[in-house]
């Protein structure tokens, strides 16, 4: 998500988004984790991202556990949208091949020191 801050804080867009977010808490509208408050307030207002600057769906199909491939060609940000995060398939000893790309990053299986 790429986002205008000066155009977010002249249209109060938190407190929208809140305000969607505490709806759910009471009623439960929706089942789509964060994304649905963001549709709601920005519906018909959003423009998709290149896939070469956010490769997302590296979450993979988690009703079959299958693995998801990068898009060709140089990418910025590896996003694992869904419920296939990394870090659970690591733990699991059940990793797709992108999930490696993760491991540096996760402090439980690498070395961490206050001086780096």
């Amino acid at each position: 998500m790429v986002i205008d801050l000066d155009r977010w804080r002249a249209g109060d867009y938190t407190t929208k988004i809140e305000e969607w977010m505490e709806l759910q808490k009471r009623l439960r509208i929706y089942e789509l984790g964060s994304l649905p408050p963001f549709l709601l307030v920005f519906g018909g207002r959003i423009s998709p991202v290149d896939h070469r600057w956010n490769q997302h769906g590296l979450g993979g199909d988690n009703i079959r556990g299958l693995c998801r491939k990068l898009h060709p060609g140089p990418v910025s940000l590896l996003h694992w949208s869904g419920k296939g995060k990394p870090w659970a398939r690591l733990d699991a000893n059940r990793p797709c091949p992108l999930d490696a790309l993760w491991l540096p990053y996760d402090l439980l299986h690498t070395p961490f020191s206050i001086d780096s």
